[in-house]
């Protein structure tokens, strides 16, 4: 026993059966509903949900829909066009006709077991359906699938192992986005506090005369990302342009125009491709006037760029209000100062930022290698 996995002690000395989902477990019918109608009845925290294609539901009222449709049993929902995947769902629900669910009259199958066991398999559909034009599969293909049945309380222990974990990765996802908004919340509090100043105490100076403001060009032609340089232009950062940078690094960049970009400001340490709906500012003097430090301002105060858009037509920002912005300007030694503190709480928040995908993601693969492990059934010899 000591040199048999997990999965092998679990199931030690008992019969694991095979069965066609569709014999296994009841297969109900959507309700016969467009995407336009869902929108038109939905009520925010209405009891009956609605599923369709993707990500798109809807919360409507009993009445709303047939009695028949309604589903109240904890089931299984095939995601069956576009993306392919299954979902567990307890309440009462309903789905577009398109779609179909299952759902267990069996006292010896665990619903929540069987839902377990195909999202282990779910690439398998996926590649089933991307043989059509539109990626789909068909009731078929799902209804013949066969799948392990081991006993009751096997099927339980598995389940509650699965559940622990599915609690657990939600558990530290959240720890872990809340120390980001944290750290996030800190910065900006700091930033704040370091970039408030009193007017009486340090000198206010238009950035016209304290900075050149130009505007980009975009570029001819398109080469390989890895010789390219970054292409900044209306506040989006992308690889794959130009013949050589236009721009030296260290230069702070903000949007001229565009739906949604203006209030952004970025800083670029490296050369790159300054595009025709943006604008660059570089200190005039960096004896005067550190280039991070007018970033780290103009970033925290967002707000005053936003007050320089000119609406009708294309939002935009004239260069010459532009020109006219009042700019704190505290002794260089002061700006140094803000400049270390601030560059240490980005490094920290970016750490954090970049971290954070990678530290979910694999948590959600050792949930996901275990979940596996769990429901790896043999076949029996001969057994289709």
């Amino acid at each position: 026993m000591s040199q048999l996995n997990y999965m092998d002690k679990l199931l030690d000395g008992v019969e694991v059966e095979w069965k066609a989902l569709g014999k296994a477990l009841v297969r109900t019918k959507g309700t016969n509903i467009t995407a336009g109608r869902m929108k038109e009845l939905h009520k925010d925290h209405a009891p009956l949900k609605i599923f369709a294609g993707g990500k798109t539901v809807a919360f409507v009222d009993f009445k709303d829909i047939p009695e028949k449709n309604i589903n109240r049993e904890p089931s299984i929902i095939v995601k069956s066009r576009g993306v392919v995947e299954f979902e567990y769902y307890t309440d009462p629900f309903s789905h577009k006709n398109e779609m179909w669910s299952y759902h267990s009259k069996n006292n010896n199958i665990n619903i929540k077991y069987v839902y377990y066991y195909l999202k282990t398999k779910e690439l398998y559909f996926q590649g089933l359906a991307s043989r059509m034009q539109m990626p789909q599969i068909a009731t078929p293909d799902t209804d013949k699938f066969q799948i392990p049945i081991p006993p009751l309380n096997v099927q339980a222990q598995i389940v509650r192992i699965l559940d622990a974990f599915t609690e657990l990765t939600a558990e530290l996802t959240a720890e872990l986005t809340a120390e980001l908004t944290a750290r996030k919340q800190q910065y900006a509090y700091y930033r704040e506090q370091l970039l408030t100043f009193e007017e009486a105490e340090i000198a206010w100076k238009a950035l016209g005369d304290i900075a050149t403001i130009n505007t980009g060009q975009k570029p001819s032609e398109v080469l390989d990302v890895e010789t390219a340089y970054d292409y900044i232009n209306a506040g989006t950062s992308r690889s794959g342009y130009s013949e050589s940078s236009n721009c030296e690094g260290g230069v702070v960049t903000t949007p001229s125009r565009g739906q949604g970009g203006i209030g952004y400001v970025g800083y670029q340490s490296q050369p790159f491709w300054l595009g025709a709906l943006c604008y660059k500012m570089n200190s005039i003097d960096e004896n005067s006037l550190i280039n991070k430090y007018l970033f780290y301002f103009l970033q925290s105060r967002r707000q005053l760029l936003l007050a320089l858009k000119k609406e009708g037509g294309v939002p935009a920002v004239n260069k010459s209000d532009l020109a006219k912005l009042e700019i704190p300007v505290p002794p260089i030694a002061e700006q140094k100062r803000i400049v270390a503190i601030l560059e240490k709480f980005e490094a920290l928040t970016t750490s954090l930022t970049e971290g954070l995908p990678r530290e979910i993601e694999l948590r959600q693969q050792q949930y996901e290698y275990y979940r596996e492990l769990l429901l790896s059934f043999p076949k029996l010899e001969g057994e289709a």
